[in-house]
């Protein structure tokens, strides 16, 4: 016989398929994880050479060349299980495998869990977000306004604690996507699209320093499956709204891509009514009643899109293309009354806005994560550019007649470089440093046109040109260490120097600035036991004052009310200190609570006074009302934050969230004392019941108690959201009804006391809503986790963030 022959032989021998075939199961109750990766590995480099899926009953069925492998299982929430130098001659059918859960991993789930999970971490909390029906087919304003310690009030605004000064970052990164009206860009993503979100009530030096209050980081959902994987949301719902939002991932050998995008027609319905008096020195005071109704119409599109290439196991290279684009239209209609004294009637006015508006936002990102070990030593780098233009065309119809339009043209351009190192030094200690170039570059060009003989005309006297600048370039250092496994410190000091160029181009007004600002941070742990820990934390903050807040040319926000920034407005500091305990006790019954304080020098207050001018509506001459913003006032903030969870059983579960503070200004201006003292609370309750027949029935109350300053009024307000899901399709698709504010209660009821005026008003952004979703699952199973749901880390490799 010939060598050619022996040769091609040997190499038909070798190509010769086999197959490997078992079962998967779960260690603790023996069921079949169905889904569940069999990847077999080159013996040389681990390199994927092939694998598969388990099917419904948890088996495998595998086919492979001869050789010898290595055998890897891998499952969601599952600890991966290896078996080594497998010889394939032949069929082989292995013992079952049992995977053991892993508690660690629980909070980098990729498919959505069962329940909303916490991890507490030294600086932060971090929510995995789960199966919360009452925001299917909602946005990220509603995800968060069901995280502790969050709150989103009937404008959209996010409050931390009840402080507005709050910073947010979409993944660990300033976005343009909150940028120029973050309470709006929240409503326009998807709920879907989310995967955890950061509560860091205690930032480390790791953070930027911007936020009093703290910062929250939106985590994107990405998944990282082998294979093709995901899911497809769709919803309707009334008042009108539709939508519809995919998660999806393709990884193979050592690319993996993701895709999360977003669709959506909504549709919101408000109305608010004020009654003010006017105050005319020895004459009668003059009474206006307004009754406002608006329709927003908004439509939607959010896209996600990102390759990893994981060069070799310790270095990887992530880029992503995000795109968001809206087009609203909003009508609004206001009866004005004039009444005299008696509250008759002398005048009726009648105007209509049709405001039209566009918002487009794109944003570049690459990140290299290269980690030199398995024990934590890596750098981080990140770049990222952006775009963001807001087109806003309102046109005020009084009496049938074009009275007034005003158009804002707003474009930012944003870039970001930004590096993280860390050290781990023996096994208890860690080193940590980095640093942060961030650019902006702001330009709004304001118009407003108004009736002159019956046509509308520029007014220039009211519109201008601006434009603002802004680099923050930041350095920091941090240093951690764990003694005893029980006790863990973490000392931080971050340096930002910030240089502004605001420039108004219409009145030729250039005012340049230049700070620099020290934050010193720390960072302790105790763990008294696997099941309880202390935590402290301390830093130092600021806040920025933002564009519009600097912009010296006055905007309108109605013919009788103006806007008028600061140029010399200065930033805010703060000291801010948290004290946290948890415990969690055998009986599925946990409590995670903290005492905080702050102190905060040079606060913007804003001030509303009479401009001694007036705008004659349908023939009566209104006072025109003047706000702008200044650094008046200290401000001491002291809070309680109590949050319980208990699981009476696998069916049952709840958790409150209640905070009360007290807050305490104390300031004057023109000899006017704008010092108040106010104590103030909030509550959430939700509970999940599983019903016969596997319904789900979750039902979340909130409740936001009086708040009161030194010339505002605000009356306790409160809602409830009501939410029912059912499992199809053999668990791979869910059916949730949910509906929004069940007994149309929210809104805001307040009083407004000023020298020459007195006014209360009555607002809601949007009446009682109905939403019908439906979720398929595509190569993914549900997961349910019975495990406490809540774990604290105090230090290892996450010492800062």
């Amino acid at each position: 016989m010939s060598v050619i022959s022996i040769n091609s032989m040997l190499s038909q021998w070798n190509s010769q398929e086999f197959k490997i075939t078992g079962t998967i199961l779960e260690s603790e109750n023996k069921e079949p994880l169905e889904y569940a990766t069999v990847t077999l590995l080159n013996i040389k480099d681990n390199s994927i050479v092939t694998g598969g899926l388990t099917d419904n009953n948890g088996n495998y069925d595998i086919s492979v060349n001869k050789g010898v492998y290595n055998l890897m299982v891998e499952y969601i929430s599952y600890k991966n299980y290896f078996l080594n130098d497998i010889n394939i001659s032949k069929n082989i059918e292995l013992n079952n495998i049992e995977l053991l859960i892993d508690i660690e991993s629980l909070d980098e789930v990729e498919i959505i869990a069962e329940n909303t999970t916490v991890d507490i971490r030294l600086d932060k909390k971090i929510y995995t977000v789960g199966r919360d029906l009452t925001v299917k087919g909602g946005s990220v304003s509603d995800v968060l306004d069901n995280v502790p310690s969050i709150s989103v009030d009937v404008e959209g605004n996010v409050a931390l604690r009840g402080s507005e000064d709050v910073r947010i970052l979409i993944n660990g990164k300033p976005s343009g996507l909150v940028g120029l009206n973050s309470a709006e860009a929240l409503r326009q993503l998807p709920s879907e699209s989310i995967e955890k979100v950061e509560v860091i009530t205690s930032p480390s030096a790791r953070y930027d320093a911007q936020g009093n209050g703290g910062i929250i980081n939106i985590i994107l959902r990405r998944n990282k499956l082998l294979g093709f994987n995901g899911t497809v949301n769709a919803n309707i719902g009334d008042p009108k709204s539709s939508g519809v939002s995919t998660n999806l991932n393709y990884r193979t050998g050592d690319v993996n891509i993701f895709n999360s995008t977003g669709l959506s027609d909504r549709l919101r319905i408000g109305d608010s009514y004020a009654y003010s008096e006017y105050y005319n020195g020895d004459d009668e005071s003059s009474y206006i009643r307004d009754n406002r109704d608006w329709e927003r119409q908004n439509n939607s599109l959010f896209t996600n899109t990102g390759l990893e290439w994981y060069i070799n196991d310790n270095t990887s290279i992530t880029t992503s293309f995000l795109l968001s684009n809206s087009d609203g239209n909003n009508l609004n209609e206001n009866t004005t009354l004039e009444l005299d004294s008696s509250q008759n009637i002398v005048n009726e006015t009648f105007r209509l806005e049709n405001e039209s508006s566009k918002d487009e936002n794109y944003e570049y990102s690459l990140n290299f994560d290269k980690r030199f070990n398995d024990e934590g030593h890596k750098l981080v780098v990140d770049f990222q550019v952006g775009e963001n233009t807001d087109n806003e065309n309102s046109i005020l119809t009084q009496n049938s007649i074009d009275f007034e339009q005003v158009t804002s043209d707003e474009t930012s351009n944003n870039k970001l470089l930004k590096a993280d190192y860390v050290l781990p030094i023996g096994e208890n200690k860690q080193f940590e440093a980095g640093f942060k170039i961030e650019e902006s570059d702001l330009n709004q060009d304001y118009k407003v046109y108004s009736d002159s003989n019956n046509s509308l005309t520029l007014d220039t006297d009211q519109s201008n040109i601006f434009q603002y600048k802004e680099q923050i370039n930041a350095i920091y250092s941090q240093y951690g260490f764990k003694i005893e496994d029980k006790y863990s410190f973490l000392f931080g000091l971050r340096v930002e120097q910030t240089i502004k160029d605001i420039f108004q181009i219409t009145t030729d007004e250039l005012i340049k600035k230049d700070d620099t600002g020290i934050f010193p941070t720390f960072n302790f742990g105790f763990e008294i036991s696997e099941d309880e820990s202390l935590t402290f934390g301390y830093n130092r903050r600021l806040r920025r004052p933002w564009s519009r807040f600097i912009n010296p040319f006055p905007s309108k926000n109605s013919p009788t009310s103006i806007f008028r920034g600061n140029p010399n407005l200065n930033p805010t500091y703060s000291n801010n200190f948290d004290f946290g305990y948890l415990k969690t006790f055998e009986s599925s019954f946990s409590i995670n609570s903290s005492v905080y304080f702050q102190k905060s020098t040079n606060t913007f207050n804003f001030i509303t006074q009479d401009t001694g001018e007036t705008v004659n509506l349908g023939g009566t001459d209104v006072p025109i009302i003047e706000r702008f913003p200044i650094n008046l006032a200290t401000n001491s903030r002291f809070g309680f934050e109590f949050n319980l969870s208990y699981r009476p059983s696998k069916k049952w579960n709840i958790n409150s969230n209640f905070n009360l503070y007290n807050n305490k200004v104390e300031g004057e201006y023109r000899n006017i004392d704008y010092g108040s003292e106010n104590l103030s609370w909030s509550m959430r309750l939700n509970n999940k019941l599983t019903l016969p027949g596997k319904i789900e029935w979750q039902t979340r109350m909130n409740y936001r108690g009086p708040r009161e300053d030194a010339i505002n009024k605000t009356k306790a307000s409160y809602s409830t959201d009501l939410a029912f899901s059912k499992d199809i399709l053999n668990e791979k698709g869910t059916l949730s009804l949910n509906v929004r504010d069940l007994f149309d209660s929210s809104g805001r009821i307040s009083e407004a006391f000023r020298e020459t005026f007195y006014s209360e008003s009555k607002y809601r952004w949007s009446s009682r809503s109905f939403t019908l979703n439906m979720t398929y699952r595509i190569n993914q199973k549900k997961k349910r986790f019975d495990r406490s749901q809540q774990s604290y880390q105090g230090g290892g490799e996450e010492y800062g963030g």
